[in-house]
């Protein structure tokens, strides 16, 4: 019997390098994508130089000092407010204590004037809450007597002087929230700014570093120059000024007063007091530079000053904006030990002169108190606060 011939479609061959060939396509197209974004997107940044780093960085730095004497006057600020506001508020107790007393009294004469008959316009009088108001309805102060009148008089002076107290502590306590603002906000900008400067520091090489170390000693160096110039040129003025006074005291056959800070007079007192800051500010050398620091293990510049005066006995404010109003200015060739000198255009960095050009100050974030050239950075001013 003959085979039956197959009625069966013959099976279409599938070709396996399809999804191949769909794989490279998508691959084909995704270069190609790329490619055209690559083309269009904006160059990197270039790297800055290690001389805008230095800038930015310093100026990160001063930035950062700027928003630490806000700081500092803000929390003195808070400081002086929070014992006023405290003050108030004692102030408000006692004088709430007094009008009850008083209110007291006027119950008492109600409670006799109920005894005694029951409740008149009288007693109505002494129980309300505003008696002067009652009164001034009623007429009723012509029945009282003497003491009666005098109770009421202390009432209405008590209720008056509390009521003035309580206004005055929520007015106080506003100023104070408006303080302890100032002072959170404060303390965020430092912080921010020295977040951006040490970020800037970390990402340099150790080439870099080394870099800008090397940028740190020349800047270092040409500012000891300066000092040592500043320094023979104040010597030689006073050698100057003893030859004077030498020549002075032959001629009027004694002693001359001379004005060097040696002898007696207004020159000694201070050179006495210089010495005493002076000595203060040595023995913190090597402490760290904290902001908002007053000692007595870290310090911010102006913390160092103040707490270094005090030392000598007198008392300077906190911030370097208050501190260089403090005394008399002088020239910076007038320079003597103990004097302050301010540097940058915003007066946001002081330091304790110390002859010879140099001065000791806590420099930064970083750093520990040193001595250092009074040049390093730029001068604002001198003050010698007393």
């Amino acid at each position: 019997m003959p085979a039956l011939a197959s009625h069966r479609k013959p099976r279409t061959s599938v070709r396996t390098t399809t999804p191949a060939v769909g794989l490279t396509t998508v691959a084909l197209a995704s270069v190609t994508l790329l490619s055209a974004q690559s083309a269009t997107a904006a160059p990197a940044e270039p790297r800055p130089g290690i001389e805008e780093v230095r800038t930015k960085v310093d100026d990160l730095y001063r930035q950062a000092g700027t928003a630490t004497q806000q700081y500092n006057r803000a929390k003195a600020a808070s400081v002086t407010q929070r014992a006023k506001v405290d003050a108030l508020l004692e102030d408000a107790a006692r004088r709430t204590d007094k009008l009850n007393e008083a209110r007291r009294a006027l119950g008492n004469y109600a409670a006799a004037q109920y005894r005694t008959g029951g409740i008149a316009p009288t007693a109505t009088f002494f129980l309300a809450d505003d008696p002067q108001a009652y009164f001034d309805q009623d007429q009723l102060m012509d029945r009282m007597t003497g003491q009666q009148q005098k109770a009421v008089a202390d009432f209405r002076t008590q209720q008056s002087e509390a009521a003035t107290k309580r206004t005055e502590a929520v007015k106080s306590l506003e100023t104070l929230t408006e303080s302890q603002a100032t002072l959170r906000s404060s303390k965020q900008n430092v912080q921010t700014k020295l977040t951006e400067a040490r970020s800037l520091l970390s990402k340099l090489t150790s080439e870099e570093k080394d870099r800008l170390a090397e940028l740190e000693r020349e800047k270092k160096a040409e500012a000891r120059v300066k000092a040592e110039k500043l320094a023979r040129q104040q010597a030689a003025e006073a050698e100057a000024e003893r030859k004077a006074g030498e020549e002075a005291a032959k001629k009027n056959g004694g002693e001359a007063g001379g004005g060097t800070g040696t002898g007696s007079g207004p020159d000694s007192g201070y050179a006495a007091k210089a010495e005493k800051v002076l000595a203060f500010a040595r023995a913190q050398i090597g402490r760290p530079y904290v902001w908002g620091a007053s000692g007595p293990s870290s310090y911010d510049c102006s913390g160092l000053t103040q707490a270094a005066w005090k030392a000598a006995g007198v008392d300077l404010p906190r911030t370097t904006w208050d501190q260089v109003e403090v005394g008399t200015r002088v020239a910076t060739a007038d320079l003597r030990p103990g004097d302050l000198v301010f540097f940058y255009d915003d007066i946001s960095h002081v330091g304790i002169y110390k002859g010879d050009g140099m001065m000791i100050h806590a420099p930064k974030p970083g750093a520990n108190v040193r001595e250092e050239s009074i040049y390093y950075m730029p001068i604002y001013g001198s003050v010698r606060p007393v």
